[in-house]
């Protein structure tokens, strides 16, 4: 069982920053996807960013250029690095990781963009 632990949300301006993290128990992180999600009000979630094994990585397009998804095996931890933000970013954010097709999920943190 995988155990995935969010963190770095909370309240930012518009054009600020923020660093989302995630961290997994087990030993299988390494051998993993790692993606991330993010969930507005009444919208449906949305795929933000894909970190395959292979360090392919992908953006959804409203992020692209702003958005950095990175990891650190020795770690066991995902990142999601936030620049330029706008009030259109705000959302619950989740952690995903997939490994042997099974996918594992945080319990999500809040990102709010507003001045």
């Amino acid at each position: 069982q995988v155990q995935l632990v969010e963190s770095g949300g909370g309240l930012v301006q518009p054009g600020g920053s923020q660093r989302l993290s995630c961290a997994a128990s087990g030993s299988i992180f390494r051998f993993a996807a790692v993606r991330w999600y993010r969930q507005a009000p009444g919208k449906q979630r949305e795929l933000v960013a894909t970190l395959p094994t292979d360090f392919r990585v992908s953006y959804a397009d409203s992020v692209k250029g702003r958005f950095t998804i990175s990891r650190d095996n020795a770690k066991s931890t995902g990142y999601l690095e936030m620049d330029s933000l706008k009030t259109e970013d705000t959302a619950v954010y989740y952690c995903n990781v997939v490994f042997e097709g099974r996918e594992y999920w945080g319990q999500g943190t809040q990102v709010t963009v507003s001045s």
